[in-house]
């Protein structure tokens, strides 16, 4: 197969999955929906394969089993929650088609009220990280003190590299995922995004960002509005897990 695969995680989002499904199905050549949770899936369009859980899986994981579920040179990782619009797919594997050492590729995402999701990052440092994570954000607000971090005031209209791209929507090569071995199914949720792109960076392969694709996804924050959730807690294992991997990453302060 040479065309496009999807593959869309649901937790429990049965009503969000709607929206997104409707605009995606028609985007790609094959659509797999994990459903993690009893209540993850109702109404599906026509061709959607879904692949129910037994137990809860791990984010990572999950993007796993549904890549191995398909045959695409290209895979689509969607949150139930990302909706594309119209030609976003196309245009993202049209730009990956062109630049064979793309391995990953990330739209423009736009939130609710229209509004720039900062989804284009520079990989982590420790200090930043740091601010991010704890309360000292509350008197360094990261969107403003890590403009570069968030690539705040750089709003570009052509393609360009990217450090890491948030995982909420990304069209992934097939052949550097087998490169790379996937995902690692040990990040459960946080850092799994991250830790992908920084392996396909260390294995020569580019990440970009590609703004003439737009994908509408709501950027929740949800460790930034509360510090002390299990959300949290994954998300520190995150980085506990990346910096195992990468203890180079030490180094950059």
């Amino acid at each position: 197969m040479t065309g496009v695969s999807a593959v869309v995680v649901s937790h429990g989002d049965a009503s969000e999955l709607r929206a997104s499904l409707a605009a995606l199905a028609p985007q790609v050549d094959d659509l797999v929906v994990i459903a993690n949770v009893p209540g993850s899936v109702d109404e599906t369009p026509p061709g959607t394969r879904v692949l129910e859980n037994e137990r809860p899986r791990g984010f990572a994981a999950n993007a796993n089993r549904g890549i191995a579920e398909t045959g695409g040179e290209f895979v689509v990782l969607a949150n139930p929650d990302a909706v594309a619009e119209p030609d976003a797919v196309k245009m993202l594997r049209a730009f990956a088609a062109g630049n064979p050492r793309c391995g990953i590729a990330g739209p423009r995402m736009l939130g609710d009220d229209g509004e720039l999701v900062p989804s284009r990052r520079r990989f982590p440092t420790v200090r930043g990280t740091l601010v991010r994570r704890t309360p000292v954000r509350r008197v360094r607000p990261p969107l403003e003190r890590q403009r570069d971090h968030y690539h705040l005031d750089d709003d570009p209209t052509e393609p360009v590299r990217a450090d890491w791209l948030l995982g909420g929507f990304l069209l992934l090569r097939r052949r550097m995922l087998d490169e790379l071995g996937g995902f690692d199914s040990g990040f459960r949720l946080y850092g799994e995004d991250i830790d992908v792109c920084y392996r396909a960076a260390k294995a020569g392969w580019e990440r970009w960002y590609v703004p003439a694709a737009v994908v509408h996804h709501a950027w929740k924050r949800e460790t930034d509005v509360r510090f002390f959730t299990r959300r949290t807690l994954w998300h520190w294992r995150g980085i506990a897990r990346f910096v195992r991997k990468h203890p180079e990453t030490l180094a950059r302060l």
